[in-house]
């Protein structure tokens, strides 16, 4: 069916098996995520690495689909349908297998206890003193002393007052 020149019918027939989509989606998403986990070893920002893979995925599928590099959309939907159900299915097994869970997710690290700097840590992340402080005076906090815990893990945290109340910077 063409309507003003578009042809719906071409547009949502797969021009690839939709199985393929399914397994090039599943395939890149657990290579891609595995890569950056090794590699990264958790040093990201405030969003995980889960995440930020699942934006650039989808957004390069979207665009993919949209731009007709496959010739359907229905190419486009399934792959990113895919990646999104691979991510879950991630987080699934993180939340229900302890051992996945601590790769997917890591534990928080160390920078600062009892007022005290943690080195071995801010040299495992690269990162220096002065950056470290950089973000603590970014969360009100001048001196070192004042900090009772402060962690890397996705975000800096810190309990600067001691009073267990955790907050990101």
């Amino acid at each position: 069916m063409v309507i003003l020149g578009f042809d719906i019918g071409a547009a949502l027939t797969p021009d690839v098996s939709l199985l393929e989509t399914v397994f090039r989606g599943m395939l890149m998403y657990f290579f891609i995520f595995v890569l950056l986990r090794v590699v990264l070893r958790g040093r990201t920002s405030a969003m995980t690495v889960s995440d930020l893979l699942v934006l650039v995925l989808i957004a390069d599928a979207a665009s993919d689909a949209m731009a007709a590099n496959y010739q359907s959309i229905t190419n486009g939907v399934v792959l990113v349908t895919t990646i999104v159900a691979s991510s879950f299915v991630v987080d699934w097994l993180a939340f229900r297998i302890p051992a996945i869970g601590q790769f997917v997710h890591p534990e928080r690290k160390p920078l600062v206890v009892d007022g005290r700097l943690i080195r071995t840590t801010l040299k495992g992340e690269l990162m220096t003193e002065a950056e470290l402080m950089t973000q603590l005076r970014l969360n009100g906090v001048e001196d070192l002393a004042e900090v009772k815990a402060a962690y890397l893990g996705g975000e800096l945290g810190t309990d600067a007052a001691g009073d267990g109340r955790h907050r990101d910077t």
